[in-house]
């Protein structure tokens, strides 16, 4: 099964119908796309009362992926946001209760930082962070191409598969160390996650410049682009049982559209973007 979604529901213009509010945009997601990617939960651990509301008002059979908190991956600056790091899961792990217990969480999503290499200290963090979990369902991706190596890679691949994380495949920029490359490959037989993060290389180390979110995933993907895609989609369903597909190009607004030209050439009978009202000319008939 291929589920499509975004990064996301509150940011995509081009999917809501003019005069929708923002406490109704998830409902109206909902109705287009089966999965959507929190990406607030990265940088705060969320009330429980936010994933109660969320899991009501999505339909039964739709699914979340949830960023894991910022302090639990590395990201976090400064002083720490709970007594101790045990204190942090525990308190993230609560806060997705309602996701779990309505069967909607598909993954809690492992986004490590550039800087986190892949070195014995890294190898017995991301242990930690697995036992501290739990049975809970995990992807992992990384931002350093290190783990990807050419002497790595199938040592990264095997762990993870022997570990028990799903493969986030990325694709985004060929930038230096601090990106990684198309690794088409499951690593869990449940899920594999896909994230589109654009192509912009100029953009991607702009982490940091004031309006960095505007720049760093400001891609459209061609058709030629996304069919290269379809044929990877096909052929991973033939190793892993799920695949969640998810874009985070919107700086411009392409996530939306793309997402759906992309379930187009899937056949999964997405439904179409609303269409934008035509602007009346009022000097016509004058």
């Amino acid at each position: 099964m291929i589920r499509i979604g975004l990064a996301g529901w509150g940011d995509h213009g081009a999917l809501y119908p003019p005069g929708t509010g923002t406490q109704d945009k998830l409902r109206q997601y909902g109705k287009t796309f089966p999965i959507v990617e929190v990406d607030s939960s990265f940088y705060a651990i969320q009330p429980e009362r936010n994933y109660e509301k969320w899991a009501q008002e999505t339909p039964a059979s739709f699914g979340f992926i949830v960023k894991a908190y910022q302090g639990m991956t590395g990201h976090q600056r400064g002083k720490p946001s709970h007594e101790s790091t045990g204190a942090m899961f525990e308190a993230f792990i609560a806060s997705i209760r309602p996701l779990r217990e309505a069967g909607k969480l598909k993954a809690v999503l492992f986004q490590y930082p550039p800087w986190f290499d892949c070195t014995r200290p890294n190898v017995d963090e991301l242990r930690r962070a697995k036992e501290r979990m739990g049975e809970m369902p995990l992807a992992l991706e990384f931002r350093n191409q290190s783990w990807f190596s050419e002497d790595m890679r199938e040592r990264t691949l095997t762990f993870m598969e022997r570990e028990g994380w799903a493969h986030s495949i990325c694709d985004e920029p060929q930038a230096g160390a601090g990106s990684v490359p198309i690794v088409d490959v499951p690593t869990h037989p449940g899920l594999t996650v896909v994230r589109f993060h654009g192509r912009n290389t100029e953009g991607w180390h702009s982490s940091g410049e004031p309006n960095w979110r505007d720049v760093r995933y400001l891609y459209h993907y061609s058709r030629e682009e996304l069919a290269e895609w379809a044929g990877r989609l096909v052929r991973l369903q033939e190793r892993t049982e799920e695949i969640c597909v998810l874009f985070n190009n919107n700086s411009g607004g392409d996530a939306a559209g793309n997402a759906l030209e992309l379930a187009g050439m899937l056949d999964l009978g997405y439904p179409e973007l609303p269409e934008t009202p035509l602007q009346l000319d009022l000097f016509d008939d004058l």
